[in-house]
């Protein structure tokens, strides 16, 4: 398995600084027919990391299939590092799919890092795959008062640089913060998040991601790759 566990943090540092040379954001270059979520659970105290990627239909937001992976890793959770500690397992859910998915949309930050390498950046990079980034908390930037009502949106900037937006997803809930992660635009990031909306505050694609690994951690679901009928299909 392909691991982070043996870097330092100033050798984590060193890779994001290499890496953000290689983020794109350009226009996307096809059609988008189908988004993936990714997210991860774990129990605290724990070295066990569970792994999940979700496949959507868009803009329907129908699960087709998802892919569960659980992994171990000693990389310690540390702010703005959070790819060392995730992005291995996701790579494991990853290889598990028999066919990716247009755009991922990882539950962490994109470009809007001190070092512009959010774990959306980091595996968009490594895979050379449309990523969004859409966090629960904003790390990095800053944005002016956003309104109450559903579907508000302030950009996000730093130093006069735009590097996402807060997009509040219904009335009166906290908003989500979207960003892009590789081969695609701020712009086109925070519009189709906007299509990826359902009845709860977190988009769909993260949401159900979450849903489906946390059912795994606690044993209710099994590793592998499952189509949504709920029947597994046996790939080794």
């Amino acid at each position: 398995m392909f691991t982070y566990d043996h870097f330092t943090i100033t050798e984590a540092t060193r890779l994001q600084l290499e890496m953000r040379e290689q983020v794109l954001l350009q226009p996307l270059e096809k059609e988008i027919k189908t988004i993936g979520g990714a997210d991860i659970s774990f129990n605290k105290y724990s070295t066990t990391v569970y792994a999940g990627i979700v496949i959507l239909s868009y803009p329907e937001m129908i699960l087709q299939s998802y892919s569960l992976i659980s992994s171990v890793t000693t990389f310690p959770y540390v702010p703005g590092y959070l790819a060392f500690r995730e992005v291995p397992s996701l790579m494991l859910a990853w290889q598990q799919l028999p066919q990716k998915p247009d755009l991922l949309v990882l539950d962490g930050q994109g470009i809007t890092h001190p070092r512009r390498m959010g774990i959306a950046s980091h595996f968009g990079v490594l895979h050379n795959q449309p990523t969004i980034g859409c966090a629960k908390s904003i790390l990095y930037g800053k944005f002016d008062t956003l309104g109450m009502e559903a579907f508000s949106s302030e950009a996000i900037f730093n130093k006069g640089e735009l590097l996402g937006y807060a997009l509040r997803t219904k009335k009166n809930v906290q908003p989500v913060y979207i960003a892009p992660g590789n081969l695609i635009t701020p712009e086109e990031s925070l519009a189709i998040m906007k299509n990826c909306m359902g009845k709860y505050r977190i988009p769909e694609p993260t949401r159900l991601a979450h849903e489906k690994v946390n059912l795994f951690r606690t044993g209710n679901l099994k590793a592998g790759f499952h189509i949504e009928n709920n029947q597994p299909l046996t790939l080794f």
